[in-house]
């Protein structure tokens, strides 16, 4: 095992000013990271909240950092925000007398697409597949086309792991395929829907429940919703389960580690 003792960790996440909530994900990583000793310092920064990028150097000591974007795709944000933010031009970018070692994000990692798959088991435990038609909702941009690579890639690899299910379709918020659209594309009795983002946010308790149709765009807050607890829905003639994001699993703290690992793998 590499000796990580003497660098610092900074995990990035994109944050919140609408629901405070959806960061207890990103907590949960750094405080799991934390417990295994591995680093000098393990430190949060976001986009949207506080402590911003922009501050991150002033909460490190150590004069070696790794930079793991908490983050579900290589596209916008992790290519261009990030590095602009944290100034960084490379791998390995020498910042206001610290090396900064950008490691990739968490959402290519393989393990993604067993995290999936145990969503869909626990919120559908006894489902048959074979009348089952699975999506991946991702966010979907225009700014960035590699933002859709990776829902585009796990729907592929679960496709691949589970040829049970009758189809398994990547789908967006954003652009085609859009998930508003789910039931023109499911011939079966049941669909489940995952939403392939790290945390509970707006996106996952309103803006894609509301797409799918069982959430009204007025209501209780976003973090007081019970949606993930009334599976499943009967709506648009079909048995619907929807599922949370696979930020709340554990194992991503473990995905954080090995992001920084294969990083050295690759560069060092």
């Amino acid at each position: 095992m590499t000796d990580l003792s003497h660098t610092a960790l900074l995990i990035v996440g994109h944050g919140s000013t609408e629901n405070p909530d959806s960061s207890g994900p990103y907590f949960d990583h750094a405080a799991a990271v934390r417990e295994k000793g591995l680093f000098a310092e393990v430190h949060l920064a976001f986009w949207k909240e506080e402590p911003s990028l922009r501050e991150a150097f002033y909460m490190i000591d150590a004069e070696e950092i790794y930079v793991v974007p908490d983050f579900i795709s290589e596209g916008y944000f992790t290519q261009e925000v990030i590095p602009r933010e944290l100034e960084l031009d490379g791998p390995t970018t020498m910042v206001h007398g610290k090396t900064v070692h950008y490691c990739p994000p968490v959402g290519i990692h393989p393990t993604m697409t067993t995290i999936l798959s145990r969503r869909v088991e626990q919120e559908a435990p006894n489902i048959r597949r074979e009348d089952t038609t699975l999506f991946v909702v991702g966010h979907g941009t225009a700014l960035n086309d590699n933002t859709t690579r990776a829902v585009k890639d796990q729907a592929a690899l679960l496709a691949e792991r589970f040829p049970e299910f009758a189809a398994v379709h990547p789908t967006f918020m954003e652009q085609e395929m859009f998930i508003e659209d789910w039931d023109k594309h499911c011939e079966t009795p049941n669909a489940v829907v995952v939403p392939f983002f790290i945390a509970d946010g707006l996106h996952s308790y309103q803006d894609i429940p509301v797409l799918l149709g069982f959430e009204e765009d007025e209501g209780l807050p976003a973090s007081q919703k019970d949606i993930f607890r009334q599976n499943p829905y009967q709506i648009r003639g079909k048995t619907l389960y929807y599922t949370s994001a696979i930020g709340i699993e554990p194992a991503l703290g473990e995905v954080i580690i090995d992001q920084v690992h294969t990083f050295r793998e690759n560069h060092q």
